[in-house]
């Protein structure tokens, strides 16, 4: 399994853990084809605080709002170099 690197704090103390598979099946999901912030709240927002995929996403870079009329949502390059490196069947 891939590890995530986390940088918190001031002190920036790093702590890895491997990318749950609903991270990587968001992600698959995200680069499957194009997709509309309102589709991607219908389908991934949630108000259980152990189902934060979107939000988590968003704060380790692994995806991007752009700020366009559709406000697609896109992989980043480290979203993109993460699900490369995991198979998501």
């Amino acid at each position: 399994m891939q590890e995530r690197r986390y940088k918190s704090g001031q002190g920036r103390t790093a702590v890895s853990e491997p990318a749950s598979l609903i991270m990587l099946q968001f992600l698959a999901w995200v680069a499957d084809r194009p997709r509309s912030y309102a589709e991607t709240m219908e389908a991934w927002r949630s108000t259980c605080p152990r189902l934060s995929v979107w939000e988590d996403a968003i704060i380790e870079g692994l995806v991007r709002l752009d700020n366009g009329g559709g406000r697609a949502v896109t992989l980043t390059s480290r979203g993109r170099a993460l699900l490369a490196t995991c198979s998501v069947d």
